[in-house]
């Protein structure tokens, strides 16, 4: 029997029950390749196969007469491609972007955009690792753009929960641009629109907070256990000592941070709870929970998809991005749960430019349809 990494969320004798701190959940180590192939399916349909040493989180993407598999956190194998003769890929090669892999299928002719239904992630077997199967076939963009965008824009058959947590509130107003803009008010704004939208689309959706409270981080995330949530986005807002430092960024949990600015954000954001002197000194008393290795591995790769397909809606709608990886990752206190979720800074309020932005329902509309858009492509299921 095949078991789910959600199921295995919630195979814990612990359950949901209250918790006052959440364990720490691990970042799933760096991913390789192991083989790339190429095969023919029954109505003429062309396989490819890529096989890595991990769970693969990916993007695909279209360019000119090109299939271009994005694969995070993972190094490029010394393989040599298998490629069938009668296939519409002539030939795959491997490129080195940062953290993130490119394969590149050359292809004899354009193919449609494939949806869910023609990717599939196979789990490990005696033979092999696990593999990214995608099948699809030549043909222009027009109908399957629109088949394929139909796919992934239906109302969800059941009511997925989804706890949105604005950051801060109360006594705390986190950043304040030049101009007085709080970010305890712009991302309540933000959160309370990305939760009309999310509901009006068949999504069962929860604030942390809907009004201008202080609540401790461990509280944010409990709230997403005792919700039993499919998903928890924290939206913030950044701050930087360069003015000129601008763009949204997407971080997941993890034990080590991803780079210098990671760690800076996550101690930033941990500090919060200093503010309550009372309150802080019981933040580490009580752990409820302990997870397994399997349920962290889980979260974390869980957690990695739904990161991807929102940094890639954002790119996708023309929201600036803070330069650098498009996933970064950090230990962040509000993150550690065993739902999987995601930090999200919606921009920097330290560029006068993008606290203008932020302030703005125009803007603001636009961060909620990009962040609506990735929760709709997220693969809830798995």
């Amino acid at each position: 029997m095949k078991v789910s990494r959600r199921a295995v969320l919630k195979m814990s004798g612990f359950g949901f029950a209250a918790i006052t701190l959440l364990p720490r959940v691990a970042f799933a180590g760096r991913n390789s390749v192991l083989s790339m192939r190429t095969g023919v399916q029954p109505n003429g349909k062309t396989r490819l196969v890529i096989e890595t040493s991990a769970r693969p989180v990916y993007d695909i993407s279209y360019p000119q007469n090109q299939l271009m598999i994005s694969l995070s956190n993972t190094a490029a194998g010394a393989v040599s491609p298998k490629l069938s003769g009668d296939t519409l890929v002539k030939n795959l090669t491997q490129t080195q972007n940062g953290d993130k892999l490119n394969i590149v299928a050359d292809l004899r002719r354009s193919v449609v955009p494939l949806d869910k239904s023609q990717v599939m992630i196979l789990s490990p077997n005696g033979d092999s690792e696990y593999r990214l199967v995608m099948d699809f076939v030549a043909g222009t963009s027009g109908a399957g753009a629109t088949e394929s965008a139909a796919a992934t824009t239906k109302t969800p058959a059941k009511k997925y929960v989804v706890v949105i947590d604005a950051g801060h509130g109360g006594k705390d107003p986190g950043c304040i641009g030049k101009g007085g803009t709080k970010e305890k008010a712009v991302v309540l704004s933000v959160a309370k629109k990305l939760k009309k939208e999310l509901d009006s689309i068949g999504f069962k959706t929860y604030l942390t907070r809907s009004d201008d409270t202080f609540l401790k981080l461990a509280d944010r995330a409990e709230i997403a256990e005792k919700r039993h949530a499919d998903l928890f986005l924290s939206l913030h807002a950044n701050a930087n000592p360069s003015r000129s430092t601008r763009g949204y960024s997407v971080y997941t949990l993890s034990e080590k941070a991803s780079d210098e600015e990671a760690q800076k954000l996550a101690d930033t954001e941990n500090a919060v709870d200093k503010i309550g002197v009372s309150g802080f000194a019981e933040f580490s008393k009580e752990i409820r929970v302990a997870l397994s290795a399997l349920q962290q591995r889980a979260v974390a790769e869980l957690s990695e998809e739904y990161a991807n397909d929102c940094a890639r809606a954002m790119d996708n709608a023309s929201i600036d991005r803070l330069p650098g990886p498009s996933i970064r990752h950090a230990p962040f206190a509000v993150l550690r749960s065993t739902v999987p979720g995601a930090l999200i800074e919606l921009g920097h309020l330290s560029n006068a430019s993008e606290e203008k932005l932020l302030k703005s329902d125009a803007h603001q509309n636009k961060l909620v349809r990009a962040i609506v858009k990735s929760v709709k492509n997220y693969n809830f299921d798995v």
